[in-house]
């Protein structure tokens, strides 16, 4: 017995430094709580929310000092537009589509598209064999909606609702366009019955109100009825010319289509189609064929400006990216904060109910 405790004595008096310093190591450790740590990113997270590049501080715990070391993760912001039909997202500076985003949407678009198979249906039935009446017909109708577009960014502008320079002045190169081409449809003879300017004019007095009243409502739907429109009369051009390219060959271009297309001032021109850089696009008008060519690649042009419109903020004129300030002032609009900036009634109601929404989800 007297042998074992003697051992026994021996090994506590052994370990007792170790123990000793285990103790003091432990007490050098400092713990984070759980309150602090932050909780990783998932990829479904939205990267705008947290800005391009956030830091993760970890503390390292040595025996002797103590560092600090920062991991810096860079995030690419991703674009998208709201079509539905690829997947569907905000624009620049705007939150993610959700459920009823999107079900909005579908609604908005299902209209467009009975809407504009209802005009078609129309013209069909008038104009099966009078391609240049059709023509001014829809020429007549293509350019009201940029007038109903700067009325009402007038009337925002009069309000201090909205202050958007690029696209009035978009719009107007638009509206510009598209009576140029409704000249060149007079001078081919396509006004020539009285019933043809007496049904363009008044479906026109229609599709204004309608335009206002639907951009007032909800500027993407407005955009994209106008975007199937510009599509419809892109398909129309396109099959005509291919039907009667040989013949269209032979015959002299109009005066209008001439002067508009190659001389005097071409800046307005270039304003329209936003997805080009000024003076990239300088058309050549030989013949007739020439002519309806080059009325085809404006109406495509107009449907990419009307596609673009469709995400809040993502319009630009053309002649704008070399203005500095211009730049320095549009990047600020869009630094709004997307919850307190309406686009249309729809807009507004939506963001006036979803946060009460939410604040009921978390309450229960």
């Amino acid at each position: 017995m007297a042998a074992a405790a003697s051992a026994l004595c021996t090994t506590v008096l052994a370990i007792s430094p170790a123990i000793h310093n285990a103790r003091n190591n432990l007490s050098r450790i400092k713990l984070l709580p759980l309150a602090s740590r932050r909780p990783s990113l998932s990829r479904n997270r939205n990267p705008r929310k947290f800005g391009k590049s956030f830091a993760i501080r970890a503390a390292v715990v040595r025996e002797q000092e103590e560092k600090e070391v920062v991991v810096e993760e860079t995030f690419q912001p991703k674009t998208s537009s709201y079509d539905v039909q690829e997947g569907g997202g905000g624009g620049p500076g705007e939150p993610p589509q959700t459920d009823s985003d999107q079900w909005i949407i579908r609604i908005e678009q299902s209209i467009n598209v009975f809407l504009t198979d209802t005009v078609i249906k129309v013209l069909d039935t008038f104009y099966r064999d009078r391609d240049y009446a059709r023509f001014f017909v829809l020429e007549t109708i293509a350019r009201v909606p940029y007038f109903a577009f700067i009325s009402v960014l007038h009337l925002y502008e009069s309000f201090g609702w909205w202050r958007r320079a690029d696209y009035i002045k978009v719009h107007f190169a638009e509206s510009w366009n598209e009576m140029h081409h409704l000249l060149i449809m007079e001078e081919l003879g396509g006004n020539s019955w009285w019933f043809d300017r007496f049904l363009a004019q008044h479906i026109a007095v229609f599709y204004y109100f309608m335009t206002v009243f639907m951009y007032a409502l909800s500027p993407r739907m407005a955009y994209h009825f106008s975007e199937c429109v510009e599509h419809h009369a892109y398909s129309t051009y396109d099959k005509f010319i291919k039907a009667h390219g040989d013949e269209l060959k032979e015959l002299p271009a109009p005066e209008v289509a001439v002067r508009y297309y190659t001389g005097g001032d071409l800046y307005l021109f270039d304003e329209f189609q936003t997805s080009r850089t000024p003076t990239s696009r300088r058309p050549k008008i030989d013949n007739l064929y020439d002519t309806f060519v080059n009325i085809r690649e404006d109406e495509g042009e107009h449907c990419k400006t009307m596609k673009a419109c469709q995400t809040p903020g993502n319009l630009h004129s053309p002649h704008s990216y070399a203005d500095e300030d211009s730049n320095e002032d549009e990047s600020s609009s869009l630094c709004m904060d997307p919850e307190l900036h309406c686009e249309g009634i729809v807009d507004c109601l939506k963001k006036s109910v979803g946060p009460g929404l939410s604040k009921t989800k978390q309450q229960v």
